[in-house]
Order: C-alpha cells, then sequence, then structure tokens
C-alpha cells in the first residue's frame, strides 16, 4: 500500500519546509495521525514529521532556506516549522531512556524502528514519504487499519507502564477507529486502571473530551464503565446514563450543532449543580466549560429565558439534554432582544429615584421574560408600578 498524493504538500510552504528537510530523500517522514487519517480518507488537519536530524540541525537547516523554526518542544526534540502560513511538528527520532507512567526521558536516534516501537498503537506508528507515497510499518498498522482495530504495539501493560494516560487513548481512539475492543488491551486497561489516579487532572480532562465529541462514544464508554475503568478518576458517572448520552447525540443532530464535551459529560452526571461544580474543579475545566457543566443543572426554565440570561449556547445544551422538541426552531429564530426600558423611564413615570428603582426593573425584566419578550412593554410597567 503506497500513500496517496497529499494535498497540502501542493503548498508553497509545505514544499519549502520539505525542501529544507530532505523530504523527498526520506530524511523526514510524514508520521502518526497524517499518515493514518490520510490512508482512511480522512481529512488531514495536523502535519507531524518524523526527521533522523537532531534539532539544531533541524534548526539550521530551516533557518538556512530562510524558514521559521520555533522550539516548542526542543527538550523532547519538537521543533515546528512554519513557512508562509504552514505549520508541522518536527521531532527527531527518539528512543526511551527511562519512563515512569506520567513522563519520558528520551535520547535521539536515527533508527525508525525504535521510534517506532516508543510509540502507543500500531495504527499510529506508520510513516510515509509523502513525495513518493512509500509507507514504513513496522508493527503491522496497515492491517490493524484495513481491520478497524486498536492494537498497543508489543505488550500492552509495559505500554501503559510507560504513560498511563494510555489507558484513556486507547479507548478514545477505539471509539473512533475500532470496530470492537481489542481484548489484549482491554486487559490491559482493566489491570491497570488505578494507575490513572498518578495522572494530573488537565490529561484526564483532555483525553476525556477527546473521546467524548467522537461521533460515537456511548458504546466505548459503556465497555469502560461496566469494567470499572473511569471509577478511580471518575466514580460520578453514571452508568445508567449511556442511553441519556446517545438521546443527547442524536438531539445534537436534530439541532445541527457540533458535540458538545460539557453537554455529553453532562448527559452522564446526576443533575445536581454542586457535584458538577466540584467535578469541574477536580478535571481542572476551563471557566466558560465550569459555567456551562454546571447550569446545565438548571432545566426549569424557558428557552428564551435560558438564552437571554446565560447565553444561546447554554440555552442549547440544557435544551438538549431536556429533549426539547422545541429546540430547532428556536436556534433558528432566536435574536437576544433589548429590554425595552431602563431606570429613566420608570423614574419619568413617577418612581423616586433610588434603589427602588433598580428592584422595580427587574420585575418588569422578569415578566417581560415570562411573557415572550412582548415589544410592547407598557403594560407591564404599569403593573409593576402599580403593586
Amino acid at each position: 500500500m503506497k500513500l496517496g498524493p497529499q494535498p497540502w504538500l501542493a503548498g508553497k510552504g509545505a514544499r519549502a519546509i520539505a525542501a529544507a528537510l530532505d523530504v523527498d530523500g526520506g530524511s523526514t517522514r510524514l508520521v502518526g495521525g497524517a499518515v493514518r487519517d490520510s490512508l482512511l480518507g480522512l481529512k488531514v488537519n495536523d502535519i507531524d514529521f518524523a526527521t533522523v536530524f537532531e534539532p539544531a540541525e533541524v534548526v539550521a537547516r530551516l533557518e538556512g532556506a530562510g524558514l521559521k523554526a520555533v522550539p516548542t518542544g526542543i527538550a523532547h526534540g519538537t521543533i515546528t516549522a512554519v513557512a508562509n502560513g504552514f505549520y508541522a511538528e518536527v521531532t527527531t527520532l527518539r528512543r526511551d531512556v527511562a519512563t515512569d507512567g506520567r513522563h519520558a526521558t528520551v535520547a535521539f536516534t536515527a533508527d525508525w524502528r525504535a521510534d517506532a516501537a516508543r510509540r502507543d498503537f500500531t495504527i499510529n506508528a506508520l510513516y510515509a514519504n509523502p513525495v513518493s507515497g512509500e509507507i514504513d510499518d513496522f508493527f503491522g498498522g496497515v492491517d490493524d487499519l484495513a481491520a478497524r482495530r486498536v492494537r498497543f504495539i508489543g505488550v500492552a501493560l509495559d505500554r501503559i507502564a510507560e504513560d498511563h494516560l494510555r489507558i484513556l487513548r486507547f479507548f478514545r481512539f477505539s471509539a473512533r477507529f475500532a470496530t470492537t475492543i481489542d481484548p489484549d488491551g482491554l486487559a490491559a486497561c482493566i489491570a491497570r486502571a488505578n494507575d490513572l489516579m498518578a495522572l494530573s487532572r488537565e490529561r484526564v480532562r483532555d483525553e476525556l473530551a477527546k473521546l467524548l465529541v467522537t461521533d460515537d462514544p456511548a458504546p466505548t464508554l459503556a465497555v469502560m464503565l461496566d469494567h470499572g475503568i473511569l471509577a478511580p478518576v471518575l466514580p460520578e458517572i453514571d452508568r445508567g446514563l449511556i442511553a441519556h448520552l446517545s438521546r443527547v447525540r442524536a438531539g445534537e443532530g436534530a439541532a445541527g450543532v457540533r458535540a458538545g464535551f460539557a453537554r455529553r459529560l453532562a448527559a452522564l452526571l446526576p443533575v445536581d449543580a454542586a457535584l458538577l461544580d466540584d467535578l469541574a474543579t477536580r478535571l481542572r475545566l476551563s471557566k466558560v466549560e465550569r459555567r456551562r457543566l454546571v447550569l446545565t443543572a438548571d432545566r426549569g426554565r424557558s428557552l428564551g429565558e435560558m438564552a437571554y440570561r446565560d447565553g444561546i449556547e447554554s440555552a442549547i445544551d440544557r435544551g438538549i439534554l431536556s429533549d426539547n422538541k422545541d429546540l430547532p426552531d428556536f436556534i433558528a429564530a432566536w435574536s437576544k432582544p433589548v429590554l425595552p426600558v431602563s431606570g429613566r423611564h420608570l423614574i419619568a413615570r413617577g418612581l423616586p429615584p433610588g434603589p427602588e428603582v433598580s428592584r422595580r426593573l427587574g420585575e418588569v425584566e422578569r415578566e417581560w421574560i415570562a411573557a415572550g419578550f412582548p415589544a410592547d412593554i407598557d403594560p407591564i410597567v404599569s403593573r409593576v408600578l402599580a403593586a
């Protein structure tokens, strides 16, 4: 099998980087996801190169060609090459010297097989010359792609001992690429599930987010929960809510919105704001993610009120989680209204200046929202001022 023509290689920047790093001659090769996704006919988004050149030579070659070299991961041999708006990560071939389940100490090498052996799955250890299309496959990754199988390189337990995050990566890649879960990989993940507790919560969050927004994560998550994989780090996730996650996925499709991490996570959790806030803290969620997750516990208001007060994205989250059939029409029609009165209007109507103005204005706004944002707000104002 050969790699097909690469559209990105037609760009001026890509060609300049390829020439500087001797891609045509094979000293630098495309690696990992770009090869995997291209073979599967998927869009290639990120370009990663592996090279025999050590970082200093990579920099010298790029700068010698008038290109930009950014030392984004110099300790592990990674340089980001930039040319005419095109970006590619270039990493020197490596072998592991020491690992502790979280970090690896590496040494540079010129051995392509040694570099492949330190990677996680066979489908991620594919190298290719994007010019000739020649593929280097040391561990059967091409066959695994054809079989839609995600398989650890070598002994699964050893790969997990090197980096505990590979437990979550195994399921994330299985959800995306596999038709069934590899039994050897599953057995190793079950045996080492408690290793997840040693990971930073940021790393757990990142992998969980990527898993949840795959096209259909429910079957894979069901396997994980049935075998206690997530219990060490996320015991709150409820196996009984897997069907709810599937309904949320369907609701996203009906509403025409992209998969949402916070929304799908909420589908698997009890409707409890305090619990959601605590979990958001543990997972080190961003302020935006935390707010959206916690707000999913408040589902008792109208779509309009939620959108007006909390933003359309949050209203969409709760509409989907509540299986609101009106949501697609609501999204199409929604435009945030502006309250057509202010405190000055109330004062002009005879209300004395002071704290009472703010209180009455709040009452007007609440009634206006409850009435569906009518353009004629005068009856509401009159009623509030007469109270």
